[in-house]
């Protein structure tokens, strides 16, 4: 995203006194203005978001900040749905909401089509879970006996962590862009690597101090 927002340049008339200017618009400004243009790329439909939301639904794996890996590739860069702070967003819902992180895919439902689409979008992110656990109940504990079922999993939870890892440093660098989000992020690190403090109370005061900085 970097590169195509360094690189982008449109060029914008304007008039000033009956004469007529042309100037070039370079970087984040015009990746601003030509960003509604992206988005509209793919048209949104309620069976592209159920179909897309049932394969990421049903390769997800161990933790469900993997879907965050697939979210970004299916919706930013194939589909042009959301933006990264869409996703951004997205992501805080589904962490200060109840329940798992898969609560993320229902907000990007109503996002992109409303509460039929939050509606679609949940059915189909749990439905393989449920469907694989049903399916795959009695093969379980002839998996956990198999050495190369066991090898196949410790080389998909590497590959999962590497997914995490670079999802997390694209949304950072999307996320993090002026010193206050910068002194939050750093301050949160510190306090949470060094006090443990529970995360409700780092996202809750990030809130607030979000609040704070916007009424000023």
């Amino acid at each position: 995203m970097a590169g195509t927002a360094a690189g982008a340049t449109i060029w914008i008339r304007r008039r000033e006194q009956g004469a007529s200017f042309i100037f070039p618009l370079t970087g984040r400004f015009a990746l601003l203005l030509t960003a509604p243009a992206a988005v509209a790329l793919a048209p949104v439909s309620l069976l592209r978001l159920f179909l897309s939301f049932l394969k990421i639904g049903s390769v997800v794996f161990g933790s469900g900040y993997v879907l965050l890996a697939f979210l970004r590739s299916e919706f930013i860069d194939h589909l042009h749905w959301l933006t990264e702070k869409q996703l951004i967003d997205a992501v805080a819902v589904g962490q200060f909401t109840p329940g798992p992180v898969f609560t993320t895919a229902t907000f990007i439902g109503y996002l992109v089509a409303g509460i039929p689409g939050a509606m679609v979008a949940t059915l189909a992110i749990f439905l393989p879970g449920f469907l694989l656990v049903a399916v795959s109940g009695p093969l379980i504990p002839k998996l956990r006996r198999s050495p190369l079922a066991g090898a196949i999993l410790d080389g998909i939870v590497v590959g999962s962590l590497a997914l995490m890892v670079v999802v997390a440093w694209q949304l950072g660098m999307a996320a993090i862009n002026d010193w206050l989000s910068a002194l939050i992020f750093v301050a949160s690190a510190v306090v949470l690597f060094r006090f443990r403090l529970n995360s409700a109370w780092l996202i809750g005061g990030a809130a607030l101090i979000g609040v704070i900085a916007k009424a000023n």
